[in-house]
């Protein structure tokens, strides 16, 4: 069966809702980890990625991907936590490096506390992170994870 570019386009959304409400985990759990048991920004970011994984792996396996299931569970599950390992690998970097000079940069054009200033830019630098690692686990998740689907034929 030949898919047509709506089917692709309501996957394609469908995989942005499953990752909106992990990024939403994701930062909730992060914003725990930080803020409440004060851990620092990478490991309370890799706690809260892990979370939002699970989530997005549920949410796109039994819903965006209902017909991907020809491959067994956990076959398919270390693919997609393999994709998610090389995003947490692109995520660490950009979470330790991106955050100080953020925060001092909000500091100093927001004339906020340090505290505000941290939390604010651990936000930002997380939801920046996001977007990146999102746009690669897309890409490798359609064509690689979830392959089994129909898609377009490629044009030669």
């Amino acid at each position: 069966m030949i898919l047509t570019q709506k089917t692709e386009h309501i996957r394609f959304v469908k995989f942005a809702v499953v990752g909106a409400i992990g990024s939403l985990i994701d930062i909730g759990v992060m914003n725990l980890m930080t803020q409440v048991f004060h851990l620092p920004l990478v490991l309370g970011g890799s706690i809260s990625f892990v979370c939002a994984v699970v989530n997005n792996f549920i949410g796109n396996r039994y819903w965006t991907y209902p017909d991907s299931r020809s491959k067994p569970l956990h076959h398919q599950l270390g693919m997609f936590f393999l994709v998610n390992a090389i995003g947490i690998a692109i995520r660490i970097p950009i979470l330790k490096y991106l955050e100080p000079p953020l925060a001092k940069l909000f500091e100093n054009l927001a004339h906020i506390s340090f505290e505000a200033a941290d939390a604010l830019a651990k936000n930002a630098t997380l939801i920046f992170a996001i977007g990146i690692v999102m746009l690669w686990n897309f890409f490798v998740n359609r064509y690689w994870t979830y392959n089994d689907v129909d898609r377009p034929p490629r044009e030669e």
